[in-house]
């Protein structure tokens, strides 16, 4: 590992593609971002949750780059998002999306990320149950700060929370770490191939 490198801790995905240096991981923790924006815009509108592909980014990114990038590539996407870059869902930015009921879910993509890019250090991502198992942890870490946030902003009790911002999204949830759980663990097997 570089000297210069913010990256810490065992190899991941990125470190297997990329020699690891301060100018990669810039460029990863921002591709990162942009990534998660982009899948933003591919959502399902319900209220007061849409239905996004932002956590299936999360869960991509912080696997892929591991918890230290992970997590300042998912503050990076809030910090940007929230100055006036359009890429939350439905192209939206600013102080009222962090401060409304969806803003809880992104500050949980944070810790999502941190999670899964520590699990991923640790080869959980290697092999599809670990890496299913890892990014359902993910997910959870998401619906625990997302929830308690929506319940505050918008004064529901445990109930009301549970129909708008869970149950609409389990199988989703569910869906999306299958689909991350067959990608990761297929591109470490092409990156092995490749490198014998």
């Amino acid at each position: 590992m570089s000297a210069q490198s913010p990256a810490v801790g065992r190899i991941t995905l990125a470190d297997r593609l990329v020699t690891r240096s301060l100018a990669t991981d810039i460029a990863l923790v921002a591709g990162g971002a942009a990534f998660t924006g982009l899948l933003a815009q591919v959502a399902v509108p319900l209220w007061p949750v849409p239905i996004t592909g932002q956590t299936l980014a999360v869960l991509l990114v912080g696997s892929t780059l591991g918890a230290l990038r992970g997590v300042l590539s998912m503050a990076l996407y809030a910090v940007l998002g929230v100055v006036g870059v359009p890429w939350f869902s439905d192209a939206a930015s600013g102080w009222h999306v962090i401060a409304g009921p969806t803003g809880g879910y992104i500050i949980g993509f944070i810790a999502a990320a941190g999670l899964t890019g520590w699990l991923a250090q640790r080869a959980w991502d290697r092999k599809v149950l670990g890496a299913f198992v890892s990014f359902l942890a993910g997910t959870g870490v998401t619906f625990a700060v997302g929830l308690p946030w929506l319940a505050a902003s918008l004064g529901l009790n445990l109930e009301q929370t549970l129909q708008a911002g869970l149950y609409p999204f389990i199988i989703g949830g569910i869906i999306k770490a299958l689909l991350a759980a067959g990608i990761i663990p297929l591109a470490w097997r092409l990156t092995s191939r490749r490198s014998r």
